[in-house]
């Protein structure tokens, strides 16, 4: 694809954050979270890039993860509408989830959703997420669910949605997938990436229980103090300690997210 680029045309804020988001669409190709074309990662612009008004990046509809560039992202603002020329359409009605998470959570920098299978897989467990690994008592800390009403396009769905998440960073999407939030584009993939991890292990864990003889549970007081365990293992950085390293493998493997 011939897509002119938008580094001259947007500020360095703006191209910057362009950058990382185009980075987490292709880092969520390369760890298998993908769903063809049908999730999506939105970014808020900042006030200083928008005067204040709620804009945002979010995947050109139709094109896969590992194709997405820094200067294909469309910008758009709460309903979806396109802000800029652009020859890509969006998806109003994947933005719903997205439009509901950013207007409750307005330190919101990005929201992450995948439809991955272990993820949809736990997601359909009444038991939802079990404490049973390191991973899981790090989601546990801020951990919510939203209950499935059908495919997500109705924009009556978003008051719940809302009140479901309430502040939490982590949020299973029942029969559906898993969405994550933070105040970055860094910490909200790192947030999928150990959501995503503690599902896969519980899959794995459940599959394999009975020659087992069960599973042994984390003590509920090694879960209730993960919040400086985590904040002691990225050195307060969170998603920013691991960042740089993944933006050195793409460098390596898929440098052409920068176009």
């Amino acid at each position: 694809m011939n897509i002119p680029s938008l580094q001259q045309v947007v500020s360095a804020e703006e191209w910057a954050l362009r950058c990382d988001l185009a980075a987490c669409y292709r880092l969520a190709a390369l760890h298998g979270w993908s769903d063809l074309v049908f999730t999506h990662i939105s970014a808020k612009l900042p006030a200083s890039v928008t005067g204040g008004e709620h804009h945002f990046l979010i995947n050109p509809y139709g094109l896969m993860f590992e194709e997405i560039t820094a200067s294909s992202l469309v910008k758009v603002d709460m309903q979806c509408n396109k802000l800029h020329d652009s020859p890509f359409p969006v998806n109003p009605a994947g933005f719903v989830i997205h439009s509901a998470v950013h207007e409750a959570r307005p330190e919101a920098g990005c929201v992450l959703h995948t439809h991955t299978r272990a993820g949809v897989a736990v997601s359909a467990q009444k038991q939802g997420v079990l404490a049973i690994s390191q991973q899981s008592t790090f989601v546990l800390a801020s951990l919510a669910y939203h209950d499935y009403e059908g495919v997500a396009f109705r924009p009556d769905e978003k008051p719940r949605l809302q009140a479901d998440l309430g502040n939490a960073n982590f949020l299973v999407l029942r029969n559906h997938g898993l969405l994550t939030v933070g105040p970055t584009i860094a910490d909200a993939f790192l947030g999928m990436y150990v959501l995503e991890s503690t599902c896969q292990i519980q899959v794995a864990a459940l599959a394999g229980q009975n020659g087992a003889g069960g599973l042994t549970a984390v003590r509920p007081q090694i879960v209730a103090g993960v919040a400086e365990a985590m904040r002691v293992q990225t050195g307060g950085m969170g998603g920013a300690f691991v960042w740089p390293a993944l933006l050195r493998k793409l460098e390596r493997t898929d440098p052409g997210y920068k176009v």
